[in-house]
């Protein structure tokens, strides 16, 4: 998959597929990602072994975009496999992450649309995620791009010390 945004501030930007040379710059992003405390739950910075291991799960129907600014990676996203039981194979659940020099700057919407493309093309039904319900530039990302909120996870995890909510959404494809 390879496309070129057109209506941003971008001369050149684009989407395509990963491939394992990505990695370091995939983890570079995930780390900030887990350092801002913003996407994730996750407190533990990754390493590269952690980041190989993750990409061998993302193959297949469960796929990982870049978006590149003049050869530079500036953000990813990913389909995850939403459960192991087979009544959810046509479901996924979504990764959204964008360096922090680029945000706010149409990166995630770009990669979020291209991803929804991927779906639909690996014939997946519904894309779900989990976010922070103070992340509101997450949020309002997604609503932008149809998704509905389903409830709140009181106290689902825990961060920094802290119970932390976590917010559902869904989106239907077809």
């Amino acid at each position: 998959m390879s496309m070129m945004n057109r209506n941003s501030d971008f001369d050149h930007f684009f989407v395509r597929s990963a491939n394992p040379q990505d990695l370091e710059a995939v983890l570079r992003i995930y780390n900030e990602g887990i350092a801002d405390r913003i996407a994730t739950l996750e407190t533990e910075i990754k390493d590269l072994f952690y980041m190989q291991r993750w990409f061998e799960d993302h193959k297949g129907r469960y796929g990982v975009l870049i978006a590149e600014h003049e050869n530079e990676i500036v953000g990813w996203a990913s389909l995850n496999r939403y459960s192991q039981r087979c009544a959810y194979d046509g479901v996924a659940e979504l990764s959204v992450y964008v360096s922090r020099d680029y945000r706010g700057k149409g990166v995630g919407s770009f990669l979020l649309s291209a991803l929804e493309q991927l779906a639909r093309k690996e014939d997946f039904y519904k894309i779900v995620l989990f976010t922070f319900p103070f992340n509101t530039a997450g949020r309002r990302l997604y609503q932008k791009f149809g998704y509905r909120e389903v409830g709140t996870f009181e106290k689902q995890g825990i961060l920094d010390g802290k119970p932390i909510d976590v917010t559902i959404m869904e989106k239907l494809l077809s």
